[in-house]
């Protein structure tokens, strides 16, 4: 009986674990067995027109990191330019089902979607769950997940706060990392996540190992 007792609470940890991230097996074609990073080609945005491929990157698209990028919701129009990063893994951090054309492009590029469903309250309802980014934390820290692009609507708030967490890991003071949410955020910034950011308790994801050039400092 003592050993049920013990083996409870990790089942409990577990499947709260599974119910904050939804994981989508949409990978086809990939060897399970080779964990190194893809190499990463150099983004190239034509400015010809004609036969040659226009690259347009996803609304708000920026590096965050080596292997590790951000964006709003990308449409079919972004997909060439995705193609052009090799990516590994997206995690959407938004809570409805990702649509049938982007599935589709994970699939047929052998993407693994991550969803980490956080709904997108306005200002004073705003409630950002601490353990669903924490979870999300692990999946980007996993170089094995590397390229990976991060992202939900607008590539605002909750991509944000997301980002703002891992600064807070990487030891950014905290007026750098308002400074870098406000940029996305502009007009649309919200004391709420710039709270959240501050209070965010990192502690308990500093044993995670960290490959960032940004870790380094």
């Amino acid at each position: 009986m003592k050993e049920d007792i013990k083996t409870k609470p990790n089942q409990n940890r577990q499947q709260r674990s599974q119910q904050m991230c939804r994981t989508i097996e949409v990978v086809a074609n990939v060897d399970h067995d080779d964990m190194s990073p893809p190499v990463m080609s150099p983004v190239v945005v034509s400015s010809n027109t004609g036969d040659d491929l226009n690259l347009i990157p996803p609304l708000n698209f920026a590096m965050v990191d080596n292997g590790i990028f951000r964006s709003g919701f990308p449409d079919s129009a972004n997909f060439s330019f995705l193609q052009t990063l090799n990516l590994r893994s997206v995690i959407y951090l938004c809570p409805e089902p990702y649509s049938e054309a982007n599935t589709g492009f994970l699939k047929s590029n052998g993407i693994r979607l991550f969803q980490f469903g956080i709904e997108g309250y306005k200002e004073p309802f705003v409630n950002i769950p601490e353990d669903t980014i924490r979870e999300a934390l692990k999946v980007v820290l996993d170089v094995r997940n590397h390229p990976v692009l991060i992202h939900c609507n607008r590539g605002k708030h909750r991509t944000g706060c997301l980002v703002g967490c891992l600064r807070k890991l990487q030891r950014w003071c905290l007026s750098s990392v308002f400074d870098e949410y406000q940029r996305f955020a502009a007009a649309k910034a919200r004391v709420s996540d710039q709270r959240f950011m501050e209070l965010f308790d990192v502690s308990s994801l500093k044993h995670l190992p960290m490959s960032f050039s940004c870790s380094k400092k």
